[in-house]
């Protein structure tokens, strides 16, 4: 690593969350103004999650792609040309007149944010030894809540003086400055901050995505995550319109509510999850898994509470609470990600998780909501949601189990 890096990687650290943080910014605005949205194009709740759906599609099927890219080609270069697509796609999806459009420039969105959020959570590994690396990737998380937070806020806000075609302009363009600040930046050699003799991709490894599948630690991390991320993109989508339907909650004071405890709790759960799961894994070498399966685990129950309860105020005070806990492993699930394979494979293995989670879990979680929707209400459809919560729970606290026995063994 040359020095100027080497001196530089809290600099990198944070420039690389504050774009992370317009990633999520501009993912979330598109729920933030479903209503008028829905009224101007005449969009039925199905089309509307058709079109999250669409976002989806860019964003996991480029992501293998870029995974190959990211582990082999110049990070920056690639990273600063996504910006620049998804910045593009908002600003676009500001203009659109009809479904068709709208689909268009959501699939552009995730084109572009498939090439950052592959490729980034490696280059923040380089730059941190395995006992700093959590807590950094933990601080470069935490993006998603405070992102999404603003995106339901200011998204919601701009609708409500300037209309929501302005919301979409709002967030998109502050994408093209970051993509040319990103270029600035000097990024670490591979395995840089591994010790000497960390483990390296074989030949055959390198030949393709298949190889992670004989790495159990991995895939049931992944397994894990793809239940989890199903509930969590349904819930994000779907949520504010809940309260607005089902509790008379005035649009934008619904996105404001949720926005505000999105990024309160996503701020303190993420931040909280990886430094308590860092400090516990000095003393047990399964304590990231462990925090994934007991987080998963307490948040089924306190979601279906948030959905059933009749009272008002006691169905935010349990969304919030499965919003902490949904957030809680946010750092230690990508760091086993990154961890449980050679260095040499850490796009590869960020892209396959993202292939998995969106093609398994929020691809369809939207869509599934919003035709289940139509057919039975909202207050019902959303149970599906927490209900996969607990497949989550399975997979991981078996993930800590075979950490856990493995680490005895190794003892």
């Amino acid at each position: 690593m040359n020095a100027p890096q080497r001196n530089w990687p809290l600099l990198t650290l944070l420039i690389l969350t504050g774009i992370n943080l317009f990633n999520y910014l501009d993912r979330q605005v598109l729920p933030a103004v479903l209503t008028p949205l829905k009224d101007e194009l005449k969009l039925s709740d199905g089309e509307l999650g058709w079109v999250a759906t669409a976002f989806m599609l860019g964003y996991f099927l480029t992501s293998p792609f870029f995974g190959y890219l990211g582990d082999r080609f110049p990070r920056k270069w690639l990273i600063a040309a996504g910006v620049a697509v998804w910045s593009a796609g908002t600003v676009l999806s500001g203009t659109a007149h009809g479904f068709w459009s709208l689909v268009m420039f959501r699939v552009l969105v995730g084109l572009g944010e498939a090439s950052y959020g592959t490729i980034s959570p490696g280059w923040i590994a380089d730059l941190y030894s395995p006992e700093r690396r959590n807590n950094a990737l933990s601080i470069f998380f935490t993006a998603i809540p405070v992102g999404s937070a603003l995106g339901y806020i200011v998204g919601g806000a701009v609708a409500a003086h300037y209309g929501w075609r302005s919301a979409f302009w709002w967030a998109g363009l502050p994408g093209f400055v970051l993509a040319v600040v990103l270029l600035f930046l000097k990024e670490p050699e591979r395995g840089a901050s591994e010790a000497v003799g960390a483990q390296a991709a074989t030949p055959a490894e390198k030949q393709g995505y298949l190889s992670l599948l004989g790495r159990p630690l991995y895939v049931l991390v992944v397994l894990g995550y793809v239940a989890q991320t199903f509930t969590l993109g349904g819930f994000a989508f779907w949520a504010p319109t809940f309260l607005h339907r089902v509790h008379g909650m005035d649009l934008q004071t619904a996105d404001h509510f949720f926005g505000l405890s999105l990024v309160v709790t996503g701020l303190v759960a993420t931040l909280l999850g990886g430094f308590i799961s860092t400090a516990w894994h000095k003393r047990n070498p399964a304590a990231y898994a462990w925090v994934l399966g007991l987080s998963a685990a307490a948040a089924a129950p306190a979601g279906c509470a948030a959905f059933l309860l009749q009272d008002a105020f006691l169905a935010r005070v349990m969304m919030v609470i499965a919003m902490f806990l949904l957030f809680l492993p946010s750092g230690p699930v990508n760091t086993l990600i990154l961890e449980t394979v050679p260095v040499t494979m850490r796009a590869s293995a960020m892209a396959a998780s993202i292939f998995s989670i969106h093609l398994f879990g929020d691809l369809w979680s939207p869509q599934l909501v919003g035709v289940l929707s139509d057919r039975m209400g909202l207050k019902d459809a959303v149970l599906v949601l927490p209900c996969a919560l607990v497949f989550a729970a399975v997979f991981w606290l078996w993930l800590a189990g075979k950490m856990q026995a493995g680490a005895r063994t190794e003892g």
